[in-house]
């Protein structure tokens, strides 16, 4: 177990909790707080807006969960969307939501382009769909439907984080798809404390080795739970697919 000593997921984003109401000020930067993670918001393009949860059940869908990942840009413009350990049918669902915004996140009283983790519960409520989006991967915590956000790894200012980068040629002379699974603590003002790397697939081609470099330069949104900043340990997927050229 590879070990990194000085640590990213996630508050509960339901559609319809507080924190998901919060406006984004257009005025001067000493109005942002201090830190603010992303969010779904509420508006015709949010997330939750944009998946025809009453399709899946005409489709004789049952209770579902998808996670993902995604990258959300200063302006809540969304890019780069991962998804994985899903069903099927809401993962294809999630993958053709058009265009949806987010509300970016802050850091210093600024905006910065940051990476949001969160899981689509879909459940069948009296032959209601209930769709909730939580702003969280960790099981305990979806389980408790808690009111908690993990860090969020950002790009810009003091964070030295530029993304998560596929292994040289060198390494992974074979292109295939790879994955790997880190172990992250987190202070409550977004310090990486602590890094680990619990698994890589498939083993032996650098995965593990570039996800952990990659995510040791990164300083993060904090967590928050109930509102507030907290210390947080939580763990990461992180997915790679082969380059096509």
């Amino acid at each position: 177990m590879r070990r990194f000593v000085i640590s990213t997921l996630l508050l509960l984003s339901a559609a319809d909790l507080g924190w998901s109401q919060v406006d984004v000020p257009s005025s001067k930067a000493q109005s942002l707080p201090m830190y603010r993670p992303i969010l779904l918001g509420t508006g015709p393009d949010s997330l939750v807006n944009r998946i025809d949860a009453a399709g899946l059940v005409q489709q004789g869908q049952k209770d579902a969960a998808v996670m993902f990942s995604c990258a959300v840009k200063k302006d809540g413009t969304v890019n780069s969307v991962s998804t994985y350990r899903g069903t099927a049918e809401i993962l294809k669902k999630l993958n053709l939501a058009v265009n949806p915004k987010m509300i970016p996140a802050i850091n210093n009283h600024m905006a910065v382009d940051a990476i949001y983790y969160g899981t689509v519960i879909l459940t069948i409520v009296k032959d209601k769909p209930r769709l909730r989006i939580f702003s969280n991967q960790e099981r305990e915590e979806l389980a408790k439907e808690s009111d908690f956000v993990g860090p969020q790894p950002f790009w810009g200012g003091d964070s030295k984080f530029n993304g998560f980068h596929y292994p040289d040629k060198n390494t992974a002379p074979v292109k295939v798809d790879g994955s790997a699974e880190l172990e992250l603590k987190v202070d409550e003002k977004g310090n990486l404390l602590d890094l680990k790397l619990l698994s890589e697939q498939p083993p032996c081609l650098g995965f593990g080795d570039i996800a952990f470099e990659d995510m040791s330069k990164a300083k993060f949104i904090p967590a928050f739970r109930d509102g507030k900043p907290v210390a947080c340990v939580v763990k990461l997927p992180i997915y790679y697919k082969a380059p096509t050229f």
